[in-house]
């Protein structure tokens, strides 16, 4: 969890920052945190559209341009051809319902979170799919 909250001071949302870091076999395989995309401009440059439209937390997620720490950490292990079955995912909170089902298709066998996203949706999701989800409340991110 702390390598988490290392990953997460790299985050440029404006709004909520999170990190994430994959773990197989006692192995690191994958790192992210929540910001837009390779070569697009950053919140932190542009602003917050959701932010702007008062958006509640948990919200209209599609019309932000930032990438969740959990969607990151699963592309940068695709990317480096690092399989993703059976790992552990570390993240700042419960994943939203994209993620959760980018976690489900990776067959990522469990989820640990240091806090909750309000989004009942994605935690229903893993339950019925299997994964394990652990929220530790007394960790320091979130």
């Amino acid at each position: 969890m702390e390598i988490a909250n290392i990953a997460l001071k790299r985050a440029t949302c404006l709004r909520r920052q999170c990190g994430a870091v994959l773990v197989k076999n006692n192995h690191i395989i994958s790192t992210g945190y929540n910001g837009a995309p390779s070569g697009v401009e950053h919140c932190k440059k542009t602003g917050c559209l959701r932010e702007q439209l008062k958006i509640p937390s948990g919200q209209r997620l599609e019309i932000c341009r930032a990438a969740h720490a959990e969607e990151n950490t699963i592309v940068q292990a695709a990317l480096n051809g690092i399989g993703t079955e059976g790992a552990t995912l570390y993240t700042s909170f419960s994943p939203c319902t994209h993620c959760a089902k980018m976690i489900i298709n990776a067959k990522i066998k469990r989820v640990v979170c240091s806090g909750s996203y309000p989004d009942e949706l994605g935690t229903k999701l893993l339950k019925e799919a299997g994964v394990q989800l652990d929220i530790i409340k007394n960790s320091k991110l979130g």
